[in-house]
């Protein structure tokens, strides 16, 4: 995403930001204006860098455990703010290494929650569900087990609109060795949200609509084959299973669901990571085989933009992003190949929350 402006100095910072290291201004994320306010006029009033004054409170999650750095709308019927209401369950706190486990959690939560709510991603909560309509609602559970390698006693995993996550996988060893385990080029926190609310999202926009289940299943395969007897073929094949660029992971290729999944995470990445070069008004060379003849600048909005252009710039901005983590030792920042079939599974995932977004209320779109 881009840098944020500190509303008092106008120094550019980390979405992650709580005092900004300019002005020692204490900061807060407002939702409502996709900005930062800053606390003054004895520490009781936040503003923003007009001088408005805005309603709002900081989330109950940073007064309780200083774990959020979101402000909450003071007509909201709920202390939480937009990422923090959806916990269901918040890890045991009296474990040493659960509290720095949480934070990470928490932090790339709230980067998941930025995207989907810029995406106009219907967001409601279990108190908010009804019946074709599903909630969202996050576990993050302590698993004494996960701190011995392989003994891990809770799944990271969707179950009916309810994400669960091991908190070893802030854990960031144990993370890196469960990933070369099982012979994943990526493992991240925030990859973990992205793939997990994909599953969300399929029940929450696919399966209760005939078309967008019909055009799904076309494009993804049929999803009412055995999702456990799929995943038990796939971890046993091994390297004998052929990833084909029908997929944008070897992952994807176990079910349709998890296609699915992967596919509604990578949409995410790449947007993500376009909204971050235009946020800092990056440019790139286009490759030599490109139809582009200009420079590749992110002159649009990747949150809205159709999914053929997303692609298109996400070619050399990748391939750049590669050879700076190559040029630090590091793996490759995106490891992935965006083939055709892929776009194409892409742009369904980009049409579907466009549609939600459609939907919704005016009053209730995205602000930005």
């Amino acid at each position: 995403m881009r840098p944020f402006e500190c509303p008092n100095c106008r120094r550019l910072n980390h979405f992650e930001v709580r005092v900004c290291p300019g002005c020692s201004a204490t900061l807060g994320y407002d939702p409502a204006i996709d900005g930062f306010r800053f606390l003054a006029d004895g520490a009781t009033v936040w503003r923003d860098g007009k001088g408005a004054v805005g309603a709002v409170a900081v989330c109950q999650n940073n007064n309780a455990y200083q774990i959020c750095n979101w402000l909450v709308s003071a007509a909201d019927s709920t202390p939480f703010c937009r990422a923090c209401r959806h916990n269901r369950t918040i890890p045991d706190l009296t474990e040493p290494s659960v509290p720095m486990r949480w934070a990470k959690v928490e932090a790339a939560k709230r980067r998941l929650f930025h995207e989907l709510i810029r995406l106009g991603a219907p967001l409601e909560t279990k108190a908010q569900e009804v019946p074709g309509r599903q909630g969202l609602a996050f576990d993050f559970l302590y698993d004494p087990a996960a701190e011995t390698l392989g003994h891990a006693q809770i799944l990271t995993g969707h179950d009916s609109g309810v994400i669960t996550l091991n908190l070893i996988e802030a854990d960031d060893a144990a993370r890196e060795r469960v990933r070369i385990l099982l012979g994943e080029p990526y493992r991240t926190l925030l990859g973990h949200f992205r793939h997990e609310v994909g599953h969300h999202f399929w029940s929450r926009l696919v399966g209760p609509d005939p078309d967008a289940l019909a055009e799904c299943r076309a494009l993804f395969g049929d999803d009412t084959q055995d999702y456990d007897s799929a995943l038990r073929t796939h971890y046993a094949s091994g390297s004998s299973k052929v990833w084909t660029d029908d997929f944008v992971s070897f992952y994807a290729t176990s079910h349709p669901w998890e296609d699915f999944a992967e596919t509604f995470a990578h949409y995410l990445h790449i947007v993500d990571l376009l909204a971050t070069a235009r946020g800092f008004d990056l440019s790139i060379e286009p490759l030599p085989d490109s139809t582009d003849t200009n420079d590749v600048a992110i002159d649009f909005d990747p949150y809205l933009a159709p999914t053929t252009q997303l692609a298109a710039k996400m070619a050399p901005l990748s391939f750049a992003m590669n050879a700076i983590n190559r040029s630090m030792g590091q793996n490759d920042l995106y490891p992935f190949h965006l083939s055709e079939r892929v776009v194409a599974k892409l742009d369904f995932v980009n049409r579907l929350l466009a549609g939600a977004r459609a939907q919704r209320p005016k009053a209730l779109q995205p602000a930005g």
